[in-house]
């Protein structure tokens, strides 16, 4: 979610920023900017630095565990193979 105080300063910053007979309508032109603001960065759906940082670090762990599973899977084939009797391995590969 997005902090309604930065929502605020935003607001406050584009309504200074505009020409000074629109800034006298005075508050209600700065609540419809904040409102405005608040409905189309809440379309864009954001996540916080905090939920990505989170995610990042999930994808990293889930990366090492694929990692470890995938070298752990080519040791097991390499052994299976290994004690697999040679009779057998001729047999599969004329086949």
């Amino acid at each position: 979610m997005i902090d309604p105080k930065k929502i605020e300063q935003l607001a406050r910053q584009v309504h200074e920023s505009m020409p000074k007979g629109i800034r006298e309508f005075g508050d209600d032109v700065e609540k419809k900017i904040r409102q405005t603001l608040q409905s189309q960065l809440t379309r864009l759906d954001l996540v916080n630095r905090e939920e990505f940082d989170v995610q990042t670090q999930v994808l990293l762990r889930t990366r090492e565990k694929l990692a470890a599973l995938e070298s752990r899977i080519a040791e097991l084939e390499s052994r299976h193979v290994d004690n697999t009797p040679k009779e057998v391995l001729k047999t599969e590969d004329m086949q």
